[in-house]
């Protein structure tokens, strides 16, 4: 018997904003079975849906923010082990920069505890709470200024079959 091996899809969203002369990034705290970690509003890649729509509504669930995805700062592969089973999981992680919008008066996904504002100092004193270790490299390539274009995202119809049947 075979098997297939596939990544698992993720998705995150880096939003910033000025606050007293610093520059500081939307993280979330959220439950996980090695405790409480610190992540980027993020996701998994859901059937039927875009990147970009996967970042948004991801941020939407664990923010309670509307979020515009306006560049891709990168596309990520990583490995995780679980210290817990030893379970491994490799992600590919595509990260957005973007325009936060409205609020929400709704409930945070579970396991999300928060939402918390922290500068690139934070971040960097905090590491060994990050949820993956490509936490901080997404803020990096952010702050290097490493954009791309939304058109180099492309999603074939095909990808949406089940929602375009409804």
């Amino acid at each position: 018997m075979s098997t297939v091996w596939k990544p698992s899809v993720t998705v995150a969203a880096v939003i910033t904003r000025q606050h007293d002369q610093h520059l500081q990034f939307l993280m979330i705290e959220e439950e996980t079975d090695e405790g409480v970690r610190i992540n980027q509003p993020a996701g998994h890649l859901d059937p039927d849906e875009t990147l970009q729509q996967a970042v948004t509504r991801e941020t939407l669930e664990e923010t309670a923010h509307d979020f515009t995805p306006t560049a891709l700062i990168g596309s990520y592969l990583s490995r995780y082990v679980s210290p817990v089973n030893g379970e491994q999981v490799t992600y590919l992680r595509f990260a957005f920069s973007g325009e936060l919008g409205q609020v929400h008066q709704r409930d945070l996904d579970h396991g999300i505890l928060r939402t918390v504002w922290m500068t690139h100092a934070e971040l960097l004193a905090s590491q060994e709470r990050h949820r993956s270790p490509l936490v901080l490299q997404c803020v990096n390539d952010y702050l290097a200024g490493q954009s791309a274009p939304l058109s180099l995202l492309f999603t074939h119809p095909s990808a949406l079959v089940t929602s375009q049947l409804k």
